[in-house]
């Protein structure tokens, strides 16, 4: 059956819950959903750019925009004559009960006050699956408040999905020939906090191995260095099939303005849970977000986190240039001149190809197992490698393949 053209923009959150969004309005195939991002200003534009374009494309279908730049800001999408009607984030998985009430039909804008939710009900546990990994949300919205970021007043506080329904969706995509899963959020260390006896992120990951023996991978996106407790660090450093690869939020290496931002560690302590987990486990490998150019930041403190980006063996870098988001305390600070932002910026990714480069070198020679993606030539290693294979593999695979040299900067590898 058809349904709707539903068009992406930011994290993984937002392609889980697309999925549900196409499921659930199957057969409605005269409409286009934009599901909006809202992190920079530049996702803004590119929403507002998609969705132009998909109504000249299609001029006769309905376009809907949600998501969290809906959520934030319906009116400017309101003003938008191509818009037909805006959905809230709280609203947008329900999309097809909506569309359905007469009540609210000539409405344009539908978004509540996503503060005021609370409910963990099942249907915030949304699974986007491919031939080769799903992912599956943990928890929505965000209990901090860093100066710079917009994001919890378009996903709301913190809310938790109980632990059993996780496991059986978990099941489900196994039964379905899924190897890897990927637990997400937005903000992943926090799950638990709001559930009866307030079950830590540990606590899951050790349920979800126990009762889904069956799962060969498991990994975590995003994650807050700073709320990695004793448990959590014990199975990321000792489980082998919680995956080697840590993507953390680190954001800046200067303390000075980490404190600016509200971020709740320091360069010192960035550098010290990255060298406990990799003296523990060396495979580890190590992601990060950093924002380059924050404003009131000076070279020596941008030097601080070229600094990190080295002293924590970045190989896996999420570099954003800093822009200022209206109603976030920083957009009312000091701004950096926007030239040398972007020049802050393609410093830091310079330093994470270095990074990746040393890496990638050091694992010529060495016995890989990888998870074949859907074009079959390509896959990921347990420490997130991406690896070219030889031969065409059949996607959703763990195959072993054996690194023999690099490639256009790519890694490659033959099966053993």
């Amino acid at each position: 059956m058809a349904g709707p053209e539903v068009i992406t923009m930011g994290c993984r959150l937002n392609i889980a819950e697309s999925a549900v969004i196409e499921e659930k309005l199957a057969g409605h195939d005269n409409i286009i959903v934009v599901n909006s991002c809202a992190v920079t200003n530049e996702a803004v534009r590119q929403t507002r750019q998609a969705i132009r374009k998909a109504k000249k494309n299609a001029p006769d279908k309905k376009i809907i925009v949600t998501g969290c730049a809906a959520q934030i800001d319906p009116e400017q999408f309101a003003k938008m004559r191509e818009v037909d009607q805006i959905f809230g984030n709280a609203e947008k998985l329900n999309l097809d009960r909506f569309l359905g009430e007469d009540i609210r039909r000539n409405s344009k804008i539908i978004v509540d006050d996503i503060m005021q939710l609370t409910e963990t009900a099942p249907h915030f546990s949304t699974i986007f699956a491919e031939k080769s990994r799903g992912f599956v949300e943990i928890q929505n919205g965000c209990d901090h408040r860093c100066t710079f970021c917009i994001i919890p007043y378009g996903r709301g506080n913190s809310r938790s999905i109980p632990a059993g329904i996780l496991v059986d969706r978990i099941k489900s995509l196994c039964q379905n020939n899924i190897n890897e899963i990927i637990l997400t959020g937005v903000d992943v260390t926090s799950y638990g906090q709001d559930l009866p006896g307030r079950p830590s992120l540990g606590n899951l990951v050790e349920r979800i191995l126990k009762l889904v023996p069956n799962l060969p991978r498991l990994r975590l996106s995003s994650i807050d260095g700073i709320e990695i407790d004793d448990h959590l660090f014990d199975l990321l450093t000792n489980e082998p099939r919680l995956m080697p690869h840590v993507h953390l939020s680190l954001q800046s290496g200067d303390d000075m303005i980490l404190k600016r931002m509200k971020r709740r560690h320091n360069f010192a302590q960035a550098v010290d849970i990255v060298e406990k987990l990799q003296s523990k486990r060396p495979e580890i490998t190590i992601g990060a977000d950093i924002i380059a150019g924050f404003p009131t930041e000076d070279n020596e403190m941008f030097q601080n986190s070229v600094k990190m980006v080295r002293e924590c063996h970045i190989v896996h870098g999420h570099i954003f240039p800093y822009s200022p988001k209206k109603g976030t305390p920083a957009a009312k600070m000091p701004q950096v001149e926007g030239q040398l932002i972007k020049q802050r910026a393609k410093i830091l990714r310079d330093e994470v190809a270095k990074q990746k480069e040393a890496w990638q070198h050091g694992l010529i020679g060495s016995n890989q197992r990888i998870l074949v993606e859907s074009s079959g030539h390509i896959g990921h290693a347990e420490n997130f490698a991406m690896v070219k294979m030889a031969k065409k593999m059949l996607a959703g695979s763990l195959v072993n393949v054996h690194i023999t040299h690099i490639e256009n900067g790519q890694l490659c590898g033959e099966q053993i």
